[in-house]
């Protein structure tokens, strides 16, 4: 069955319904299985499993540990431009949103990868608002190639592009892509993408898979938990996830899980992920998909971020700065949204440290 065939599937299922008959024996059932299936993973999403909480953070502690070490790899973003042709009802960037744009010259991509190099970062994730007039695929490539001086990994959080675009940017030095569905629910979907590119659901859908086919070495996905019903959202992206996994095989399939912080525009989260769920969600994560990676963002705030560490967590970012450049000089930029754990990089290595972890700058070296 292909993802789009799947999701509707699941788009028509009543979650609410499954979710109120959830029994204390199906999260046992679920917690005792080696390998849960859609089912169990519902029954660990579910509101029922809260009082199994510890025992879902012990089996998935292990599990982490397993598959990817006592790791974190630490990462940080930088924003190139903010020029953006989607109007999205939630986004600082969006067009409807009058303020002054801005896009980093190759001079000023390099000073702030100067910058941000002197913190020790090996590992930069470039982000642009979604106009392909304005920053076009050669742009991101030779921002890629100088970066690369700087740093051994850079991924990308960009517009969506064709296959073979992807693999022109993979050799330009790119390992990793990060794309969004921001919302499953294919109603609410077109509600706050009015207009724009970025309307397309299905084209949208089909990305993460044009990059793993591309080559990337990581793909990874989610949604905006604010826009939709926060349950389904979290199933439908992990049954992503899963898919691609199991398609792409020499992938890395991760999953992100932002909450939507203030942006310009005054949109409010119409659903609330609150934190008692967030931490149910990775757990219920690790457990469903002991091979995925889990990736927080600086959106959340520094001590809670701190005592999701040992939960499955395997990438984290931190120094992070949302507006365009910014880590040379004050940037008045708007951001994309406001961050909430402002620490800086060596405050959250040693967080990380502190929680039996290692912080791990650099993975791996391409050859």
């Amino acid at each position: 069955m292909n993802i789009h065939d799947t999701i509707e599937k699941w788009n028509g299922f009543d979650f609410a319904g499954f979710f109120s008959d959830v029994t204390d024996r199906d999260i046992a059932n679920a917690l005792a299985r080696e390998h849960p299936d859609e089912t169990d993973f519902l029954a660990l999403l579910s509101p029922a499993a809260d009082k199994y909480l510890e025992q879902m953070a012990q089996k998935a502690r292990g599990l982490t540990v397993r598959h990817f070490g006592r790791v974190i790899q630490l990462y940080i973003p930088l924003y190139l431009a903010n020029y953006c042709s989607n109007t999205c009802v939630y986004c600082g960037f969006s067009a409807r949103n009058r303020f002054e744009r801005s896009k980093l010259s190759m001079d000023e991509i390099e000073s702030n990868a100067a910058e941000i190099a002197r913190t020790g970062m090996k590992h930069i994730l470039i982000l642009t608002g979604e106009s392909r007039k304005d920053t076009p695929p050669e742009y991101i490539a030779d921002a890629v190639r100088l970066l690369r001086k700087y740093f051994p990994s850079v991924s990308i959080e960009v517009y969506p592009m064709e296959t073979d675009e992807y693999r022109m940017l993979k050799v330009a030095g790119v390992d990793g892509l990060t794309i969004y569905q921001e919302t499953y629910d294919r109603a609410v979907y077109s509600v706050v993408h009015p207009s724009g590119k970025k309307r397309d659901y299905d084209y949208r859908l089909d990305t993460p898979a044009r990059g793993a086919e591309a080559g990337f070495r990581w793909v990874n996905i989610g949604a905006l938990y604010g826009l939709a019903e926060p349950l389904k959202e979290a199933f439908m992206s992990a049954i992503h996830a899963k898919h691609l996994q199991d398609k792409y095989i020499d992938t890395e399939i991760s999953l992100s899980l932002p909450r939507m912080n203030e942006a310009e525009g005054g949109y409010s989260a119409k659903y609330i992920l609150d934190d008692r769920s967030y931490v149910r969600t990775i757990l219920a994560y690790r457990l469903f998909l002991p091979r995925a990676g889990i990736t927080l963002s600086t959106r959340e705030r520094a001590e809670f971020r701190d005592r999701l560490i040992p939960l499955g967590i395997t990438r984290i970012s931190a120094g992070s700065v949302t507006k365009v450049g910014g880590y040379d000089i004050q940037s008045a930029d708007v951001p994309q949204f406001e961050v909430s754990d402002c620490r800086s990089v060596d405050e959250v290595a040693r967080a990380i440290a502190d929680n039996g972890y290692e912080p791990v700058f650099q993975d791996w070296v391409s050859i």
